[in-house]
């Protein structure tokens, strides 16, 4: 039996009203339930990069089950061996750490001298704030150990949950499909499959881009921090490259540590600097160049749109929101951009277009008028 519901409607007051109070539920829903949505989201994320190498081994008749096997023990494979390679990295800094001590004392005592000799700060003074703030830095100290260790279970544990979740994702791929005809029987089978492939290709484009951006400036800072003489130039680099995907500020954010590095390691402040200048050249040139071409306009976001979003999503998930907050986001456009009602919020957040010159004269409007027809024939054509 088929129960239609009478539409009720409400003045403009009060559906404004009704979507302020859904969105405010939504935000809040987001966040308390984060620590199950963000590796469910990841595990999203890792199966849609996984799923061109399942479905060739499936191709080549390989159970599914199997396959997924397969690319999963790849996968992890891949994560361990690199983060054995971060360890012994992190690890090699320990034969450095007495040097890094000594080269910090001497820098703290030039700034006591010039504190004490040129602001008038006497060394009694800063020797009683110095133990003031070492005293809440021993006190604080159990509770950051504390909160690694709860950091790094978590990690471990999302890290699990990530690779669950990619599994079934993967495994009941066509089940899910099958979900969506029955929850939107009233959309046409070819419109639900047209949004999916849009946001598996906006997917897989951005991710595959974004490897490949991490890549080209890894090897560039790599490079360029080679040709200054620093020490652990690969670590440094790469580490650098994968901040990247916190948009804007993470190269530069990445440039902090090996400057302070190379400030205390070596008696050549101006090396530090330049530290900073490669960083900051790299970064222009991937905001500039490089990812603007990799990536393209898969992830077609304008700027301000972008900042927005970057800060709603870090308040919302922290630092995991920053991360996916692009690739959320465009995701969110594809769906925008299919249904009519919505097409308006995802032009808002889409790339602003380049406004049209003026017709001043006839001659004016013949030569803008055959790009107009072209344009709307594209547009018919994909509709």
């Amino acid at each position: 039996m088929n129960i239609r519901l009478r539409e009720i409607e409400l003045p403009s007051y009060a559906r404004l009203s009704c979507v302020l109070l859904s969105l405010v539920i939504v935000i809040y829903g987001l966040h308390v339930l984060a620590g199950l949505l963000i590796p469910l989201v990841f595990a999203i994320l890792f199966a849609v990069l996984l799923f061109p190498l399942v479905q060739r081994l499936e191709n080549w008749h390989v159970p599914r089950i199997l396959a997924i096997v397969i690319c999963l023990l790849l996968a992890l494979a891949f994560l361990t061996g690199l983060f054995y390679a971060v360890s012994v990295q992190i690890s090699s800094f320990s034969e450095v750490v007495p040097q890094f001590v000594k080269r910090a004392n001497e820098y703290i005592n030039s700034i006591r001298t010039f504190a004490d000799e040129q602001l008038n700060i006497d060394r009694q003074r800063q020797v009683a704030e110095i133990k003031k703030y070492l005293n809440q830095a021993l006190a604080e100290g159990g509770t950051i150990v504390t909160t690694t260790l709860l950091a790094t279970t978590s990690i471990l544990t999302n890290l699990f949950l990530v690779l669950l979740f990619a599994f079934f994702f993967l495994l009941y791929r066509d089940f899910f499909r099958s979900f969506f005809y029955k929850a939107f029987n009233d959309v046409r089978r070819s419109d639900i499959d047209s949004v999916m492939a849009g946001i598996y290709e906006v997917v897989k484009d951005y991710l595959a881009g974004l490897v490949l951006v991490i890549l080209i400036i890894g090897t560039l800072m790599t490079v360029g921090l080679l040709i200054l003489g620093v020490d652990y130039a690969v670590f440094f680099g790469f580490f650098g490259a994968c901040l990247v995907l916190i948009p804007y500020f993470g190269i530069s954010l990445g440039s902090l540590l090996p400057a302070a590095y190379t400030l205390v390691t070596q008696d050549n402040p101006f090396k530090a600097l330049g530290v900073i200048g490669v960083f900051l050249f790299v970064q222009a040139l991937e905001g500039n160049f490089i990812t603007p071409y990799i990536v393209g306009s898969k992830v077609s976001i304008n700027p301000l749109a972008a900042i927005i979003v970057l800060i709603l999503w870090e308040n919302v998930w922290g630092l995991p929101g920053l991360v996916l907050a692009l690739p959320l986001t465009a995701i969110l456009k594809v769906i925008f951009d299919a249904v009519d009602s919505l097409k308006p919020y995802g032009f808002l957040i889409g790339e602003a277009e380049k406004p049209r010159p003026p017709i001043r004269n006839l001659q004016d409007l013949a030569e803008q008028l055959p790009k107009r027809v072209k344009k709307v024939g594209k547009v018919e054509e994909k509709e």
